[in-house]
């Protein structure tokens, strides 16, 4: 059973989520505000995490960069600050999904297995889209039948990619994720590692697969019908 912890310091939002997660089957955890969510993270392993922006003592920002530097669980910000500027700050945080108060509680149900689901994908051995198979044990990228081997670090962006196929990456995520917060090297080198992978795409011939370039965000792989 998935354990999900909501924050939020609206009791009513809380028990509105809860009502509809429990109904799914999942385990129900609550904070009202970031502080109280990270002493529940001390003390649960939860698998996700819903999360408000505006609370008291530790808001959902504070939350959500220090939640993202020391554990990889997925993030759904749910909040009233629907701007466009505020859903790229939280993109740059490292949460996984954003929605904006009122929201369907359906739509957010759904949103959570999904992302779930994404989750699990990316911490197996393989992954496997379009006409690609990543195999994480032996560093081998299959295109059509065809094994060849990729250096690490654009073997572990493109497993990234393939793990969460449609998902943006902001540059300064995929820089985290892959190379360390501490990383000091040239912030660009994500546009290189893209770039290579793009051409070994391209002469392995790969027909269903590609890496875009979402302007202004980052990018993020497509997967053609």
């Amino acid at each position: 059973m998935s354990k999900i912890l909501i924050v939020d310091d609206d009791l009513a939002i809380r028990k509105l989520v809860k009502a509809f997660l429990q109904k799914e089957g999942f385990a129900i955890f609550e904070a009202s505000d970031g502080q109280e969510a990270m002493d529940v993270l001390g003390n649960v392993k939860i698998d996700l995490v819903v999360l408000d922006i505006m609370m008291p003592v530790m808001d959902g920002w504070d939350f959500c960069r220090d939640l993202k530097k020391t554990m990889d669980l997925p993030v759904i910000i749910v909040t009233a600050k629907g701007d466009i500027s505020e859903r790229l700050r939280g993109f740059q945080l490292g949460t996984d999904d954003y929605m904006v108060k009122p929201f369907d509680p359906m739509e957010l149900v759904m949103r959570v297995k999904a992302l779930l689901k994404r989750y699990r994908i990316e911490h197996s051995e393989t992954a496997q889209v379009g006409d690609l198979t990543i195999d994480r044990r032996t560093f081998e990228l299959t295109v059509s039948g065809h094994s060849s081997m990729i250096p690490p670090k654009e073997f572990e962006l493109l497993f990234k990619f393939a793990s969460n196929p449609g998902h943006i990456f902001t540059r300064t995520q995929l820089i985290e994720q892959i190379w360390g917060i501490d990383y000091e090297g040239d912030p660009r080198t994500v546009d290189v590692h893209v770039k290579r992978l793009r051409e070994r795409l391209e002469q392995q011939q790969s027909e269903k697969v590609s890496i875009v370039t979402i302007r202004n965000l980052g990018y993020r792989l497509e997967v053609l019908p």
